[in-house]
């Protein structure tokens, strides 16, 4: 509503601020009810004192989040992990950090299009997030955007690695809300981390995720583009096409099998009153202070379950050297080497396994779509911790548990 001058009427503002005060009280109870879920997740995890190890910590410094009714401030609230290892670093999927710390539609466009969102959509869509008047709000400019994007992704796919040594490599196949063509079900994704200590984004690519073949296209291809020297680890999951193409490209390297998805397929064999349970044994396992600490831990989960789950404790055995791979590799990098959390949380908010649209995206949209907001993502992305060992991991040093074995 307006007044004869043309400007906004003094009802229309204060009922636009009773609505922003709705919205930051309803994202604050979200915010803090999705912290209170998390929690209770850990609730059985102790440090060596007996207190919990993941606690409440006050809150985030308030930052502003652009809505459709304009900027609702908010406080986050922090969370803390005591333990001498974080068993899993706090991610809010109300408030990823790759899109709240920005209102640039360039960074939405691809999080939307993965969310199934079609093209002809994006506008409703800017409009409830960023508000009517948001710049990029025409499907020209989306379709504009699309297709420079399909273009970057294309030449850095080209881009050579004649100047690339990657010390570690995470590998998934992830799969989104947008369904690809029936020969190809889902996105391959490789990152990894340089001899400086930098990750980095290192391949995308659509296929099978069970496939050797697709894997070995991916590995391939980045051998062909410069990638000579072998990574010293992989980590991912064990159900990946993955491991047989890398010991027909890079024989040399050593795997790490992925905790998160361990864990996950032991529990899907076991009902869901023993989860708590055996994921506190499983803990014990891979935050084991030494290898032979794991394994007792691991003999300890064997003999408590074996009787009435064996496949649980079959799934955890059969792997058992690959998911303790990490000992020997400086201790300062376990906690980036157990699990394939880097590509996990990149992902986490528009990663979805099962339902899928009904429409058929594009195969070189969707991937430049995952490529522009994994660069996105990329940008805050930590350096490895104790990057300064990662020379004598190229060197050929020795690490027994995690310390540098004497010369």
């Amino acid at each position: 509503m307006e007044d004869r001058t043309g400007c906004p009427s003094v009802t229309e503002d204060a009922l636009t601020e009773i609505i922003r005060s709705g919205a930051r009280e309803l994202l604050a109870k979200a915010l803090e009810l999705e912290v209170a879920e998390y929690l209770e997740r850990f609730e059985d995890y102790r440090d060596e004192r007996g207190r919990r190890q993941v606690v409440r910590n006050g809150y985030l410094p308030e930052r502003e989040v652009q809505t459709g009714i304009g900027a609702v401030p908010v406080r986050q609230p922090r969370v803390r992990d005591r333990g001498r290892e974080p068993v899993e670093r706090f991610e809010s999927k109300l408030l990823p950090r790759y899109l709240r710390r920005t209102k640039s539609v360039e960074e939405l466009i691809p999080w939307l299009y993965l969310k199934g969102v079609s093209t002809g959509d994006f506008s409703d869509a800017l409009s409830a997030l960023l508000g009517k008047d948001a710049p990029g709000l025409s499907a020209s400019t989306v379709v504009r955007l699309k297709q420079t994007w399909e273009r970057d992704f294309e030449a850095w796919s080209r881009r050579s690695l004649l100047d690339k040594r990657y010390v570690y490599l995470w590998v998934d196949g992830i799969y989104f809300n947008v369904r690809l063509e029936e020969d190809r079900q889902c996105i391959l994704v490789v990152m990894g981390t340089t001899e400086d200590g930098t990750k980095e984004l290192v391949a995308v690519q659509d296929g099978f995720r069970e496939s050797e073949q697709t894997w070995h296209e991916v590995l391939i291809d980045l051998q062909k583009r410069g990638l000579e020297a072998p990574p010293d680890l992989a980590i991912g999951d064990g159900a990946l096409g993955f491991w047989k193409a890398l010991a027909k490209v890079f024989p040399t390297t050593r795997t790490q099998r992925c905790w998160v998805h361990k864990t996950a397929n032991v529990l899907s064999k076991m009902p869901k009153s023993r989860h708590p349970h055996a994921k506190k044994l499983l803990h014990r396992i891979w935050m084991a202070s030494t290898r032979d600490e794991a394994s007792q831990a691991l003999q300890l989960f064997a003999d408590t379950y074996s009787a009435k789950y064996p496949k649980a404790v079959e799934c955890v055995l059969k792997d058992e050297d690959a998911l303790l791979t990490f000992y020997d590799f400086p201790a300062e990098h376990w906690r980036h080497l157990r699990t394939t959390n880097p590509i996990e949380s990149t992902f986490a908010t528009v990663r979805l396994r099962t339902t899928r649209t009904k429409g058929c995206g594009s195969r070189i949209a969707c991937l430049a779509m995952v490529f522009k907001l994994a660069e996105a993502a990329q940008k805050g992305w930590r350096r490895l911790n104790g990057y300064e060992y990662l020379a004598d991991v190229l060197s050929g040093v020795r690490f027994i548990d995690g310390i540098k074995a004497a010369a």
